[in-house]
């Protein structure tokens, strides 16, 4: 897997919604920089779990699909006399 990258504008989102949360929350003010630094370290030692479970979700629900997509094609054999 590779680092995980974002854009420019999602780290700036990021950034927004981490200050309001430790001013709302925490009652303290973080700075861009702190919060970005924040935002890397997650995303470097955290986001693989995320990362991972998305894989795990997205293979289920392929299985599951695919199962289903079983059911109805044997749903379309002819009866066979």
């Amino acid at each position: 897997m590779s680092d995980i990258k974002l854009s420019r504008d999602d780290i700036e989102r990021i950034v927004h919604k981490v200050k309001m949360h430790f001013n709302d929350e925490l009652d303290y003010d973080i700075g861009g920089f702190d919060a970005e630094f924040l935002i890397e370290l997650f995303a470097k030692e955290i986001g693989p779990f995320f990362y991972n479970q998305g894989l795990s979700d997205a293979q289920t629900l392929m299985f599951q699909k695919t199962e289903e997509l079983g059911y109805l094609i044997q749903e379309m054999e002819k009866p066979i006399i």
